[in-house]
């Protein structure tokens, strides 16, 4: 199948756009048509990327979020396809928790993109027309650590749910991926801990081992092409078949 021309006159938003799977998606989307805006922290960091529209700013600033939206669409127009990409984490366990790690990683990853996603949301529904792709996490399924980034996780799969029950008969779409252990930057601080961390990751894998970021931007491409026009309010595992089951407990228990 060419899928050269897959998205020719759509207008794909990506949020992250500048980070490890946001540059991957970036390039994915442009080289079969789309026109690509690109959404970040900073202008800089994107740096590099085939962009038709370059945005910044910060999915914390609630003041100044539903402003940066209006320019946005002011700027590029509605978004045929929106990519809610950016995310991050730092408190990996329960006690490295305070009140001010909760805050940052539910307003980033989960308040933010809600706010985001309802700014253009409501454009979307006027024209009749969209999807949206939600970047959650295995962490959203199963717990693996990272509990406040989790929970909003969680919450993202929930809102896309909602999305897709309450428009779908205005032509909206809505879906997400979540991915297992992806090898990009934001695992340089563990590697920077532990450099062999990655091979002891991969007795968890079924796939012995982890998905990279062109397996994960290729679902995405799938779930917003018209090639998935009977699918909406879906959550599908992008993730060597961690969430499958424990191979560790069929290995060190079972002794399979």
């Amino acid at each position: 199948m060419n899928l050269d021309d897959e998205f020719r006159e759509k207008s794909v938003l990506i949020t992250g756009a500048g980070g490890g799977l946001g540059r991957v998606l970036v390039t994915i989307f442009a080289a079969r048509g789309a026109r690509v805006i690109g959404c970040d922290q900073s202008i800089e960091a994107m740096d590099g990327l085939e962009l038709a529209g370059r945005h910044s700013f910060d999915l914390t600033d609630r003041a100044r979020l539903e402003a940066a939206s209006r320019k946005l669409v002011e700027a590029d127009g509605v978004p045929d396809i929106v990519i809610n990409n950016a995310g991050w984490t730092r408190a990996e366990t329960m006690p490295t928790l305070t009140q001010e790690r909760i805050e940052t990683e539910i307003d980033l990853n989960l308040t933010g993109v809600a706010s985001l996603t309802n700014a253009l949301l409501k454009p979307m529904v006027k024209r009749a027309s969209g999807t949206f792709i939600f970047i959650s996490s295995v962490n959203a399924l199963s717990h693996f650590g990272n509990p406040a980034y989790a929970a909003a996780k969680a919450g993202i799969n929930a809102l896309s749910r909602a999305i897709a029950v309450e428009h779908g008969r205005q032509g909206i779409r809505a879906n997400v991926v979540c991915p297992g252990s992806i090898h990009t930057p934001a695992w340089d601080h563990r590697l920077a801990k532990d450099p062999a961390i990655l091979g002891k990751l991969q007795r968890l894998y079924p796939l012995g081992r982890i998905v990279n970021a062109q397996e994960v931007a290729e679902a995405v491409a799938f779930l917003a092409s018209p090639r998935a026009s009977g699918i909406t309010g879906t959550v599908l595992p992008v993730d060597a078949g961690l969430t499958a089951g424990c191979l560790p407990f069929i290995d060190d228990i079972l002794g399979a």
